[in-house]
Order: structure tokens, then C-alpha cells, then sequence
């Protein structure tokens, strides 16, 4: 299934948590504060940005933020909270699509950039980044680390997370570096409801490899957005990359 048929009107109208998940304060305040500080004076480009779960509050901090998104479903979405005027969007692939003007950041949050499926993809994304930022600026990734020492030997599966209505469970392809997470939400009936979404996970040397290619060297790495220090046990890294 292609990203703009599993990020239908559905999805989109399904997206948005307020003040939970990672819609809570506590996880979209560091994330936000963390890019308005490394946007400073200039703009902002968020690749994929949805239904503005992190644009509208970086917006509302006074930073110029544009986007780029593949599904005009989000993007409807996004416009039930702002108007193109105050963030304008362009839709397209991440990969390729261009939004006019020169920004200072670039910025791929909660793993996204393994919506693209192949390397080639991935790597073109980077250079994307690239096209869009002037000397010095800087393209942010939130990325997990893949989980594979947990998988069991002869395995193909791990649950990630459970709680009272809801398990996501994550089923790798180590040959092709695939991964499909599935979300299962049911209640106290005999019925559930699955949504999937197919990834292609990327190591952190790999991903410093694809910033090396597009020209940008890694400035800086970091456990989370409030700066926790990034380690063997990490389960996910916010890595800042700076164009020369």
C-alpha cells in the first residue's frame, strides 16, 4: 500500500490525540522548544508535516514555518487549525517536492523519514534538505533505533507497547530492513481495529552516511529533544545535521 492511500481521510481524521501521546505537553514542549531554538531568527521547513502537531505550535512561537506533505488529507486537517497564509504548504513527496524560498532549518520528526521505503529515497531526502537550506543551516531527525536484540531467535515479531484497549506490535524484514508496525485498539467487544504502516529502518551510522552524501556533517546527537545523552540503551535519537 502506497503512504497516500494509508494516510487517508481516516487516518487523518483519527491523527490528532490532544494532550496525549505524543500530542502531550510533555512531549511536544522539548520538541518545539528544541527547533525554535535552532531556527533563531530564520524559517522553518518541516518535511511531512501533517497535520501540524509540531508546525502550529512552532508557528505560534513566532518562527516562519512552511510545509511539505504527500497526503492532502492531513493537510485538510492541518487546515482546520490554520490557514495557508500563516502556514503554507506544499504537497508532494518529501523526497523531491520543493517549497519556494531559503530556510535555516529543515526538520523530519517521529520517525518519519522511514515513511520512504528505500535507501535511494531516503538519501534523496537528505539532498532535498540540502536544495532548501543556506550555508550552515541545519536538517533535524527524530528517529528510533531498531530493536532488533529483541527479537527472539527464529522470530519475526516484537510488541513494543501495551496498554488497557491497545498493542503495537512491530514485524521485521532484517534481509530488506523492513519493518511493518501494526496498532491494535479494541474494546470489550470481540472486535479490534488495525491500522499498519510500513518503514524502512535505518541505522545511525547509516543515517550519518546519507547526511555525508547530501553534504552535511553531524553536529549533534542527543537521546531526546531536551538534550539526554545518547547511548548503547537509547531507544531513539534527535540528530542535528549542519550544511557546510
Amino acid at each position: 500500500m502506497r503512504q497516500d492511500e494509508i494516510w487517508d481521510g481516516e487516518a487523518a481524521r483519527r491523527y490528532d490525540t490532544p494532550g496525549t501521546g505524543m500530542f502531550a505537553p510533555e512531549v511536544l514542549g522539548p520538541t518545539v522548544d528544541r527547533l525554535a531554538a535552532l531556527a533563531g531568527t530564520g524559517r522553518a521547513l518541516e518535511f511531512a508535516i501533517g497535520t501540524g502537531r509540531v508546525a502550529v505550535p512552532l508557528a505560534a512561537r513566532g518562527v516562519p514555518v512552511s510545509g511539505i506533505e504527500l497526503s492532502v488529507p492531513m493537510v485538510e486537517q492541518l487546515r482546520t487549525k490554520v490557514d495557508a497564509a500563516t502556514v503554507p504548504v506544499v504537497v508532494g513527496d518529501m523526497a523531491g517536492a520543493t517549497a519556494p524560498g531559503e530556510f535555516t532549518l529543515v526538520y523530519l520528526v517521529y520517525n518519519t523519514i522511514a515513511n520512504l521505503l528505500d535507501q535511494d529515497q531516503q538519501v534523496a531526502c537528505f539532498r532535498n534538505a540540502a536544495r532548501h537550506l543556506g550555508p550552515g543551516g541545519r536538517f533535524v531527525i527524530e528517529l528510533w533505533v531498531p530493536e532488533l536484540r529483541k527479537l527472539p531467535p527464529g522470530q519475526q515479531a516484537t510488541v513494543w507497547h501495551t496498554e488497557a484497549g491497545y498493542i503495537g506490535l512491530d514485524t521485521y524484514d532484517v534481509l530488506r530492513q523492513r519493518v511493518v508496525s501494526h496498532h491494535f485498539h479494541f474494546g470489550d467487544g470481540r472486535e479490534a481495529r488495525v491500522f499498519r504502516t510500513p518503514h524502512r529502518y535505518i541505522w545511525p551510522s547509516e543515517l550519518d552516511l546519507m547526511g555525508r552524501l547530501a553534504g552535511f556533517t553531524l553536529e549533534s546527537r542527543h537521546a531526546d529533544w531536551a538534550g539526554a545523552e545518547f547511548t548503547a540503551e537509547s531507544r531513539s535519537h534527535v540528530s542535528v545535521y549542519r550544511l557546510a
